[in-house]
Order: C-alpha cells, then structure tokens, then sequence
C-alpha cells in the first residue's frame, strides 16, 4: 500500500498539510438542484409527491403514506428476535450512553439585583426532532441511540426517526435501537423527501422543529437548504482521525485505529504524528500486514492515498500546533506523558486519551456522543448532546426602581443609534414611578 509520509523540516509542510486535510465541500450542482426540486415536490403536494418519491427511490408498493409507519409491536418484536448477545450489547451502551448524557441537562437559573429586578435564563427541550437513520443494508443501531438518547434526556416530546427500508428490507438492529431508546414514532421513508417532509410536515406527517442524523449527499444537502426552517445538526464531512503516539504505544493497535476510520471512506482521513521516526517505520510494517485482511481492504487503500498520511514531527509542542490547527473529529494520544499534551489541546471532537482508549469504543459505548464536528468545524463546535435539544429564554423582570436607572442608559444609547421610539419607550417609565 502506497503510505504519504511528510516530515515537520521540510519547507513545503504547512502548505502539505494544509492541502491535505482541507477537504472541498462545496455544492455539487447537479445534486443541489435535484434536492431543490424535491424538495419543493413534497412541500407543494404532500403525501402525493412523498408517495411517489418512496416508490421510485425505495422501489416500495405502497398507495398510503399510513403504510409506512412502524406500530410499535413491529419495533417490539425485532427486539425479541435479537440474540441474547446483541440485546445485551445494545442494552448496556444504551445505559452508558443515557449515564454519559444527564450530566449535560441544563436548568434555569436566575439572579435578583438589590433594587429587586430579577434577571436569568429558562430551559426548554426542543418539543419535535426528526431524526434521519440510514437503511437498506446498512446498519447503524449506534447511530440510534447516540441521537435518541440525549434527545429524551433532554426531555423532547415527539421524535420521529425516519429510516429508508429499500424493497421493504427491515433492519432488526435498528428497529430494536429505536424500541429500547423510546422513539415514539418510526417511519420506512428517506432522501430528500424525507427531509422535507420533516421540515415541513404533510397531511400525515408531523412537522418537526429539528432533524438530525447522517446520510448520504442528497440528505445532507437536503438537510442544508431546509436549514432555517428548522434547526438542524451540522453538516458533517468525511470521517477523520489523528492519533499521536510514541515508542510506549503498541504498533499493531495504532495502525488498526487509523484503518478503523479510513474503512469509512474513500475520501476518509487518518493521520499519525509521532517524533520518534522508528515509531512510525513501524507501524507502516503493520499496517502493511493487517492490510490484506481487512475487508474493506480498498476503501482503506483509497483514503491513504488520497488523503492520510504518517507525519514525522520534531516534539510534544509541535503535535499540539498541528492537532490544533487540524482540530479533527477523534484524537487518540498514546505518548508517555499524555496529561501534559491533552491540556494543550483546544480543538478536537472527541479526545481519546492512553493507550487502552480506542476510537471505536467512542463510536459505540463508551457513553459520550460520536456525532462529532469534522472538516476542522471542532474549532467552533461541539460533540451532539443534550444541549443540542434544549432552548433557552431570556428572563427579564425590571423593579420600578431598576427602570429609572436602565431607562437612562437605555434612553441614551437608543438616541445614539437614532432610535427614538426605543429611547420614549425605555424614558416614558421613568417618569411613571
């Protein structure tokens, strides 16, 4: 296998670097239309449009839009068909997951000032998700529980998880996730139709106030243009990780973490900074020997030779620079004094710290969330969680007495801004007490 390797010395790094991990997001045209127009389909015609989309997508006999909802007892029983293993795993990263998440529960808060106006902050769960699960022959159970989750700890009312069953085919992982998470509602549709349909309900489907949830181009596009009309999760690019590692980490678990995320995608990302150049020649040697034996062996190929590498770095502080100006989504540290260089990290999704915490144990039950910001985004947000299913509200309650002195500061810098109406309303009180 062809393996990028960039050294820290040479002159043409920072601009190596740079070309390598960003990634180009920008608007395949032709999809973006085509989302449009569906969009616009389902919002005009409804059920009708939603129909006909599922029947051509889907390859899916259905005449109502009523035959695509799961009743509760069809999500029951894909629980019951699980194997005693598989109930037990999905059960167990569910009450890590759920464990992780209330300590992420916000509450109001409050403060009153001497003259008595009281000032603070309400929260309220979001009262409608949506959320998005791909189907078909793919399965992601985790992706079900990491969304669900926090949304009910949150304490959201109605969520509605949307999933495309592709000539009828069911996936008991996943409906079973749905059932253990409490979903109250699970419909066998996907695509950009789906996405409008949550975004803007139709005579049988609920509007929503948020959907979340990845998907493939169209749904991730379709999720971008409804944006605004509802809220949505963030716009997620490739998956990515960046592990920095020295003599004390074992080769052999260094290379599997990186093919844990280059097996995702071609366009995947997996990069290695270590300063101990022995270090790196030697888990190039493992990765060139687990490589035939993966799998997904030419997805893995294909993502180091478009756009991972093992990069030779002079030490601890150099990592650190390049972690932070990379901000990936995982960060794995298996160095000697990993404390020391995790204090020194400002941007990462998830930071997965010694030699024993593996990425993939994030993806499934460690407990915290793996939607994670990729593409660099960790610089200016954050992991999924709780937070993303409340809203807050200011409280302002003003004393007579705390009017007289905010109207005149209120007066002032309302004429400054030309404002007159705000400066009368702010000055008329302080006249009535």
């Amino acid at each position: 296998m062809k393996i990028r390797r960039l050294d820290s010395k040479d002159l043409e790094f920072n601009s190596s670097l740079l070309k390598l991990t960003s990634f180009d997001d920008s608007v395949n045209f032709k999809i973006r239309d085509e989302v449009a127009r569906i969009i616009r389909d389902v919002k005009e015609k409804g059920d009708e449009a939603l129909l006909s989309y599922t029947r051509k997508f889907d390859l899916l006999n259905v005449n109502s839009v009523d035959e695509l909802f799961l009743e509760a007892d069809v999500l029951e029983r894909a629980w019951t068909v699980l194997t005693k293993e598989q109930k037990k795993s999905l059960k167990e990263a569910a009450t890590r997951i759920e464990a992780f998440h209330k300590n992420q529960i916000v509450s109001d808060w409050s403060f009153e000032e001497s003259d008595g106006s009281k000032f603070g902050q309400t929260v309220n769960a979001i009262e409608k998700v949506g959320l998005y699960v791909p189907g078909g022959k793919a399965a992601y159970p985790s992706t079900v529980l990491m969304n669900s989750i926090p949304a009910k700890v949150a304490g959201v009312e109605y969520l509605v998880m949307v999933v495309p069953t592709p000539k009828g085919v069911q996936n008991d992982l996943v409906l079973a996730a749905a059932f253990i998470s409490e979903v109250d509602c699970v419909l066998t549709i996907g695509g950009a139709q789906a996405i409008s349909a949550l975004a803007y309900g139709t005579k049988s489907i609920t509007r929503v106030d948020k959907i979340v949830g990845p998907g493939n181009a169209y749904v991730t596009e379709a999720k971008r243009q409804v944006f605004g009309q509802v809220g949505i999760d963030m716009i997620a690019g490739p998956s990515e990780i960046l592990v920095v590692a020295d003599e004390h980490a074992n080769p052999d678990w260094v290379a599997m973490d990186l093919f844990s995320q280059a097996e995702h995608d071609e366009m995947s990302q997996a990069l290695l900074l270590s300063w101990n150049k022995s270090f790196i020649n030697a888990v190039e040697k493992s990765m060139n020997k687990f490589l035939h034996s993966m799998p997904r062996a030419e997805i893995i190929r294909a993502s180091f030779e478009n756009r991972s590498a093992l990069i030779l770095v002079e030490n601890s502080d150099e990592a650190s620079r390049i972690i932070n100006q990379v901000a990936p989504e995982h960060l794995e540290i298996m160095v000697k004094d990993s404390d020391s260089l995790v204090k020194k990290v400002v941007n990462a999704g998830a930071i997965f710290v010694g030699n024993y915490s593996s990425e993939a144990l994030g993806d499934y039950c460690a407990g915290p969330n793996h939607v994670l910001p990729t593409s660099g985004s960790a610089r200016f947000s954050s992991p999924l969680g709780v937070y993303d299913f409340q809203k807050r509200s200011s409280l302002i309650e003003v004393s007579k007495e705390g009017a007289i002195e905010l109207g005149k500061i209120a007066h002032e810098l309302a004429l400054g801004e030309g404002l007159f109406a705000h400066a009368q309303s702010a000055i008329m009180r302080t006249k009535s007490v």
